[in-house]
């Protein structure tokens, strides 16, 4: 997978758990704010991978 499209899947994973976290907060499901917070987390590793295998292609191309 290219950096552009693990950043893009990141930004996805990020906002849906956002959005999970606050359905979980208004319903009082502290269930669905934990999934939340992982997915946000796991999006947010997803766009530092995207960062990196960007920074490393740049870096070959010196």
């Amino acid at each position: 997978m290219g950096s552009t499209m693990d950043k893009a899947k990141g930004m996805g994973n990020e906002a849906v758990g956002n959005v999970k976290q606050g359905v979980g907060k208004m319903t009082g499901s502290e269930r669905l704010q934990a999934e939340g917070k992982v997915q946000e987390i796991k999006g947010e590793a997803q766009q530092a991978k995207g960062e990196i295998k960007e920074q490393v292609k740049k870096a070959g191309n010196l």
